[in-house]
């Protein structure tokens, strides 16, 4: 069908209604979770690892599978694939809040993974292709800035079910709201599909990606531990790391051979999960290169410091949830403004900045111990921490599109938005233990503490890295010179999860009688 939707009218509204709450869903729970690990950790008596992958098993599958989720997308009706992949987060956050053992829940992790692999890149898809094309730079920015409120409630909302419900409702939560996603939208939200979408999925590829992943993850995470077989440790990294180099051999392959079919009217090869020609911009490679490193030292923080306030400090659920809040609050006001000031002076100094800024904040964190109070410490510290990132994030998002051809924008985005889910999913594998946080420390705040310092100031040191890396790396003509449709769309920023990803500029580009069908 042709997109028609106008923003001002009741089905405009109600579009934007079932996506905002179904990726507002699985943005929650990559952030909110984290609240609940102490209490998860008393009630099954897991250590640090089981606690590592209750957050690393969504985070797993979600970067594995998030490009292959959008193909299907593309291909089977967008509508279609987001209704599935909601119904699958639904069933999988009753599994965590019927889980009855840390391994069960980990599990259930995972397949919620896939469900939010499902919906998150089908939501703002379903706004491209929907809504006419002068509306639907309005409807993204109602969907980014709705979906900042969301973050900003969700951890207050997050620590009080914790606190007064228990643990297992963060997880039960999902299951109405996803009800009433899927009432709205298969009433309300019209079908659409890529047209040009064809050829078979890269289905070995994504395998290939997800054993690579959890190949190291499992190594990372485990080497440190008490009693951990080494054999069975050294055989997951190497079978991880073989995955991955076959990851880029079946890419590279399969990237020559689509370009080689492009006139066939149904190519006989999968299309490529990553069309290897994207890194042939240096500026792409460097900009995902720094995304990496940055984002591997932010999901340090996030999954350390809410953990630390509780066991350290002293403090609840709640007030541990809304700790980062100032960075989130921060982002959602003033992300807009600084990606209007790195198109005027380029990303470079803005992006390096902004990570010194970031990693200021992070040093500032390290001042958590028994008796620290919000007012004195964490305000500050967030404070600063949110000013850096709101500062670094709308740059790079702008750097990634712009340093992509046109053609591959969505690839493009999709590509940095699984770099940094795959950074933060590693990091918090190997940093935590490398700073001693391993076993039962959770139980021992003296230990947790002088190992929260140790993994801060590793993560201060990855941000200092990131920043040199833009300096050296990051050309400001090359943001400057790019066309107006390289400036990104999701203006609000307020998830630090991962950079938002943005809609198919393709879809963009046609007009009103040449949209999806």
């Amino acid at each position: 069908m042709t997109a028609s939707i106008r923003l001002s009218s009741a089905a405009g509204r109600w579009v934007l209604l079932s996506t905002v709450l179904g990726s507002g869903m699985a943005m929650l729970d990559a952030t909110v979770v984290n609240v609940a690990l102490p209490r998860i950790a008393d009630e099954f008596g897991a250590s640090m690892a089981g606690l590592q992958w209750t957050v690393n098993a969504y985070a797993l599958t979600l970067a594995g599978l998030i490009l292959l989720g959008g193909a299907l997308g593309d291909r089977y009706g967008r509508r279609r694939v987001f209704i599935i992949g909601v119904v699958w987060f639904a069933l999988a956050s009753a599994l965590c809040g019927a889980a009855q053992d840390i391994s069960m829940l980990i599990a259930a992790r995972a397949l919620q993974g896939v469900g939010g692999a499902l919906l998150t890149p089908g939501s703002l898809a379903i706004i491209q292709a929907s809504f006419v094309p002068q509306d639907r730079a309005r409807a993204v920015g109602a969907w980014s800035g709705l979906g900042g409120v969301a973050g900003a409630i969700g951890p207050f909302v997050g620590g009080w079910l914790v606190e007064y419900a228990g643990w297992r409702w963060v997880f039960l939560l999902n299951v109405p709201l996803a009800l009433v996603v899927i009432a709205v939208a298969a009433r309300h939200v019209p079908e659409t599909h890529d047209a040009q979408a064809r050829g078979k999925f890269d289905i070995l590829g994504a395998t290939l990606a997800a054993l690579s992943l959890a190949g190291i993850t499992y190594a990372l995470t485990t080497v440190a531990e008490a009693g951990a077989n080494r054999a069975i440790v050294a055989g997951c990294a190497v079978a991880g790391v073989l995955a991955g180099v076959a990851f880029v051999i079946v890419e590279r392959r399969r990237s020559a051979r689509a370009l080689a079919e492009a006139g066939d009217a149904v190519p006989h090869t999968p299309a490529p999960m990553v069309p290897t020609d994207v890194f042939a911009s240096r500026q792409f490679t460097a900009i995902n290169a720094v995304t990496f490193v940055m984002y591997g030292a932010m999901g340090v923080v996030f999954f350390l410091l809410v953990l630390t306030l509780q066991v350290v400090a002293g403090f609840s659920p709640i007030a541990a949830g809304t700790a980062l809040l100032p960075s989130t609050v921060l982002m959602l006001l003033f992300s807009a403004r600084s990606g209007a000031l790195a198109q005027r002076v380029g990303p470079r100094w803005p992006i390096a900045g902004g990570v010194l800024l970031a990693a200021a904040g992070m040093l500032m964190m390290t001042r958590v111990s028994e008796h620290t109070s919000y007012i004195g410490v964490v305000l500050p510290a967030a404070t600063v921490f949110g000013a850096g990132l709101t500062l670094a994030v709308a740059p790079l998002t702008a750097t990634v599109l712009a340093s992509a051809d046109e053609r591959h924008a969505g690839v493009a985005s999709g590509v940095n938005n699984a770099v940094a889910r795959a950074a933060g999913l590693l990091a918090v594998a190997a940093i935590p233990p490398l700073a001693g946080l391993t076993g039962d420390a959770y139980t021992n705040p003296g230990k947790f503490e002088h190992g929260f310092r140790i993994a801060i100031l590793t993560c201060v040191a990855l941000m200092v890295v990131a920043a040199v890396l833009t300096v050296l790396t990051v050309d400001d003509d090359a943001l400057r010179a790019a066309p107006a449709s390289a400036a990104p769309e999701c203006r609000t920023f307020s998830t630090v999860a991962a950079p938002p990803l943005e809609p198919d500029r393709r879809v963009a580009a046609r007009g009103p009688g040449d949209g999806p069908s």
